[in-house]
């Protein structure tokens, strides 16, 4: 089932996710909903948050973006096609940076048609849980470690508006404006 993806302003957005303790069918109907949400908007990540649910569990699925490449070791293991390992659907996951960074493209489903340069690290490691309990390792590059960072990141309540440089937030001050004051009527 589709969900409404929350906009900017709504205070969820805001919201640090609980850990998940128990996978329940309530969890994997929320996993599958987010999928079918996040597929539906042509996006390649989507965290609990942004449907409303302040829980540690975020979707992913970068394996259709074939002009941003990406790498993946899966528990040590290279995966040589990404379509094999997608989607992603990780719970309380925990990230650790590389120290290289670089300046990226960056949109966000809960921004409509707001982009910006980030600077995230080039690569993560990154440990989590999947739906059936089992301890997840990934190291990523390329896309998918940048998608990560700002999953990860909506599960702790920042938003990618918060690692704009400020000329960035500068230029896009009147449409955050209206956004948020357009989610604020909504409520």
């Amino acid at each position: 089932m589709k969900l409404p993806i929350r906009k900017y302003g709504d205070p969820i957005l805001r919201a640090k996710g609980k850990r998940i303790e128990k996978v329940d069918d309530k969890v994997r109907a929320l996993a599958e909903n987010m999928l079918e949400t996040m597929h539906a908007a042509n996006g390649v990540g989507l965290a609990a948050q942004q449907v409303g649910q302040a829980l540690q569990l975020t979707v992913l699925d970068v394996s259709q973006v074939e002009d941003r490449p990406s790498t993946m070791k899966l528990d040590g293991e290279p995966v040589a096609d990404l379509q094999t390992a997608m989607p992603l659907v990780l719970l309380n996951p925990v990230v650790r940076l590389g120290k290289e960074t670089e300046l990226g493209s960056e949109g966000c489903l809960s921004f409509p048609e707001i982009t910006a340069d980030i600077e995230r690290a080039i690569t993560v490691e990154m440990e989590a849980e999947t739906l059936e309990g089992q301890p997840l390792r990934i190291e990523a590059s390329g896309l998918l470690a940048r998608a990560l960072q700002h999953e990860v990141d909506h599960l702790h309540g920042i938003l990618f508006i918060d690692r704009m440089s400020s000329a960035s937030k500068a230029s896009h001050s009147s449409r955050l404006k209206r956004l948020q004051k357009e989610t604020q009527i909504a409520l």
